[in-house]
């Protein structure tokens, strides 16, 4: 599984986590977020794929984002429609669907040729970054070869879990793990030695 670490928002702790490599760095473009990024991006290995996350913006200002900030793909975290997911071109395509206790995986039929990943994340009051998890057996239900990324909550109390759900059926088509406020110190400054700590329990691919 690949790592990525979103919601990151201060020059020196973006240097400081680039350089544990993870394999996608999110800065959320949305600006009733605590996490809303508003600065320059700080040099970071070409490795890392800089992932901008939007919710239900204009399509102009994400490809707008795109060219401004480099990067190399998007998370969209709102209502977009498979229309303007098919819109943006050249970078790589993350929709994002929010989970609870059940979840209608017909919803992703329309988005499998314009996406090139899902993201599954916690149902809750915002659009990501609530810090609790959602029932990851649900993921068993998976119909799709669609690889997926795991979010909602994910934190060091989770490495278990994820060892265990790395071992399950439901996990095959998992592509990466998110994290975000879980690691943080307040939002936008992960805990570098959290990180670390993480990264080194479970074997992440670069």
């Amino acid at each position: 599984m690949k790592l990525k670490i979103c919601g990151m928002k201060y020059k020196d702790n973006i240097e400081a986590v680039a350089n544990l490599q993870p394999n996608y760095m999110g800065f959320i473009f949305y600006d009733k977020s605590a996490r809303n990024f508003d600065a320059i991006i700080p040099k970071i290995p070409t490795s890392i794929k800089k992932t901008g996350v939007f919710v239900d913006e204009k399509l102009e200002i994400v490809k707008e984002k795109i060219e401004k900030y480099n990067l190399q793909a998007v998370q969209l975290h709102g209502q977009e429609s498979p229309e303007f997911c098919a819109a943006i071109n050249d970078v790589e395509v993350i929709k994002v669907f929010s989970i609870k206790d059940e979840f209608n995986f017909n919803v992703l039929k329309p988005y499998e040729a314009v996406c090139d990943y899902f993201l599954f994340d916690t149902k809750g009051k915002l659009p990501g970054g609530n810090g609790y998890t959602f029932n990851w057996n649900i993921l068993e239900q998976y119909p799709s070869t669609k690889p997926y990324f795991l979010s909602g909550g994910i934190g060091i109390n989770e490495i278990e879990n994820i060892i265990e759900f790395k071992q399950s059926p439901a996990s095959k088509y998992c592509y990466a793990i998110d994290v975000n406020s879980k690691f943080e110190i307040k939002p936008g400054l992960k805990n570098i030695e959290e990180v670390k700590k993480f990264i080194t329990h479970l074997s992440f691919r670069t």
